[in-house]
C-alpha cells in the first residue's frame, strides 16, 4: 500500500478505494448486516467470511450497484456506488459454459473490454493486442482459441480473471472464485490476484469459504454472522474468543498442522489456515 504527501510534505495514507458508513442491508424484515463501517485502502486484500446466507455476496452486489443499502452509504473511488462502474473488476462464482457455445476463450476475455458495445467497433488491432496481453498475464494464451465450453474449470477461471482485469480496475470484487477448483488451480488464481494487487495497487475484496490459498495475502478479514460482523487481521479474528463472541454461542478454534479448524457456531466444521502475524484488531460491530 502506497502513501501520499499533503501540502506540507507530510506522508499520509491515501484515501480509501471503498468506503461504507453505517451500512445496513435488509430484505423485508431480515437484516443481513447493519452498522457496517469499512474502509478498504488501495492495494489492500480483504477476505469476507461467514456462513451461507449471511450477506457476503450481497455485499459485493451493493458495491456493484445491484443492491441498494437500506440505510447508510457506500462509495467506490470517492463516488457513490453505481452500476457499470469501470473502476471495478468482478470475478463471479465458478460456473461452466455449455460445450456448444460458439465462443472462444479470447472472446470471453474481450467481453471485458467491449462487451457492452454492439457491432465490430473500431481499433480492432489494438483490442486484439490488448486481449493477447491479458491472456499472457494469466498464462492462458495456449488455449485462447479453444471453444470456451471445452475448457476446464481452472482454465475458465484464468480467463475470467483476465476479463475482470481488462479495464485496469482499482477494485477487484471476487465471489467465491476458487469454488470447485482443485488445489493447484486455487493457488494459480490466488497468485494471479495477488500479483495484480502488488503490481497495480488494486484492492481486492474476496468472498470465500476456502481461505487457505489466499491467507498468505490477506490483510484483514470481515467475518459476518447473523447480522453482526467482526473486522480484523486473520490472526485476531480467527480465535476461539472472537468467534464465540461473534456467534453468540460456544465456538472452538483448533490449530492443526498450521491450519485452523472452527468447530461450533455453524452446523459444520470449517477448516481455515491461519497466518501467524499478530497486527492490531480494528473495531467490529458485535
Amino acid at each position: 500500500m502506497t502513501t501520499v504527501s499533503d501540502a506540507t510534505g507530510a506522508r499520509t495514507a491515501p484515501p480509501p478505494v471503498i468506503r461504507l458508513r453505517d451500512a445496513e442491508l435488509r430484505f423485508g424484515q431480515r437484516v443481513l448486516w447493519h452498522d457496517l463501517d469499512l474502509d478498504v485502502a488501495p492495494g489492500e486484500f480483504v477476505a469476507v467470511l461467514g456462513p451461507n446466507g449471511t450477506g457476503k455476496t450481497s455485499l459485493l452486489k451493493v458495491l456493484l450497484g445491484q443492491h441498494s443499502l437500506s440505510t447508510g452509504s457506500a462509495e467506490v473511488g470517492g463516488k457513490n456506488v453505481h452500476a457499470g462502474n469501470s473502476a471495478i473488476g468482478y470475478i463471479p462464482q465458478q460456473r461452466g459454459i455449455d460445450q456448444h457455445t460458439p465462443m472462444r476463450g479470447r472472446d470471453l476475455v474481450r467481453m471485458g473490454i467491449d462487451g457492452h458495445r454492439w457491432g465490430p467497433g473500431r481499433f480492432l488491432k489494438a483490442r486484439h493486442r490488448q486481449v493477447d496481453e491479458l491472456l499472457d498475464s494469466v498464462g492462458a494464451r495456449d488455449y485462447a482459441d479453444a471453444p470456451a465450453g471445452t475448457l476446464s474449470g481452472g482454465e475458465l477461471q484464468r480467463l475470467r480473471v483476465a476479463q475482470a482485469l481488462a479495464n485496469d480496475p482499482s477494485v477487484l470484487l471476487c465471489d467465491e472464485p476458487l469454488l470447485s477448483l482443485d488445489i493447484h488451480h486455487q493457488k494459480v488464481v490466488a497468485n494471479l490476484l495477488h500479483d495484480q494487487r502488488v503490481e497495480r495497487n488494486t484492492s481486492v475484496v474476496f468472498v470465500t469459504h476456502e481461505i487457505n490459498p489466499i491467507l498468505p495475502y490477506v490483510d484483514r478479514v470481515l467475518y459476518i454472522v447473523g447480522g453482526h460482523f467482526l473486522i480484523g487481521t486473520p490472526a485476531e479474528v480467527m480465535t476461539t474468543e472472537s468467534l464465540t463472541r461473534l456467534y453468540g454461542s460456544p465456538v472452538e478454534v483448533v490449530r492443526v498442522g498450521g491450519r485452523l479448524i472452527v468447530v461450533g457456531g455453524e452446523a459444520e466444521c470449517v477448516d481455515h489456515h491461519v497466518h501467524e502475524d499478530e497486527p492490531s484488531m480494528e473495531r467490529g460491530a458485535i
